[in-house]
C-alpha cells in the first residue's frame, strides 16, 4: 500500500480546511493510505515513510508560511539531502496572489529532491465551496497516481 502525506500549517483555519477537503477524498482511494499532520507535528521519518507528499501553506507577507519552512529546515539534513526523490503538490492558501509561497517552496524542495506532479492550486480569500472541491480532486488525483504507479 502506497503512503500518501499531506502537510499543512494553518493559522486562520483556511488551510487547515483545504487540507482535510484533500485527505477526505485521497482517502477514498483504496490502494493509498492518507496520514494528514500539522507541519509542526510533521518530521524526517514521516516524509522518508511517505510515497507522495501534498503541501497545504498559507502564503504569509508574500512568502511561505513559518510553519511550513519549519517543517523543511527540521527534515532537510535528516532526509539526506538529494536522496529522497518522492512526487509533491501543493496547495497555497493567499490573501494576494501566491506566487511569493510557490516560488519559494519550489526552490526548497529541489534540494531533497522532490517532484511537482501538478500546478499548485491557489486559493484566494477564504476557501468557497468551489475551492474546496478542487482541493479534494487535488488529493483524489494524487492518490490515484500514487496507487496505479503513475508517480
Amino acid at each position: 500500500m502506497k503512503e500518501l502525506l499531506i502537510v499543512f500549517h494553518t493559522q486562520s483555519g483556511s488551510a487547515q480546511c483545504l487540507a482535510e477537503a484533500a485527505a477526505r477524498a485521497a482517502s477514498e482511494e483504496a490502494e493509498v493510505h492518507v496520514t494528514l499532520k500539522r507541519a509542526m507535528a510533521a518530521g524526517s521519518d514521516d516524509l522518508k515513510r511517505c510515497d507522495g507528499v501534498l503541501f497545504v501553506t498559507p502564503e504569509n507577507f508574500g512568502y511561505l508560511s513559518g510553519g511550513m519552512k519549519d517543517f523543511f529546515d527540521r527534515t532537510f539534513y535528516p532526509c539526506e539531502p538529494g536522496t529522497l526523490a518522492r512526487p509533491y503538490m501543493l496547495i497555497v492558501s493567499c490573501g494576494n496572489d501566491g506566487s511569493g509561497a510557490v516560488r519559494q517552496l519550489e526552490r526548497i524542495v529541489k534540494g531533497y529532491p522532490l517532484s511537482p506532479v501538478a500546478e499548485p492550486l491557489i486559493v484566494r480569500g477564504p476557501p468557497q465551496a468551489e475551492d474546496l472541491e478542487r482541493a479534494e480532486e487535488l488529493g483524489l488525483s494524487f492518490a490515484a497516481g500514487l496507487g496505479m504507479g503513475i508517480f
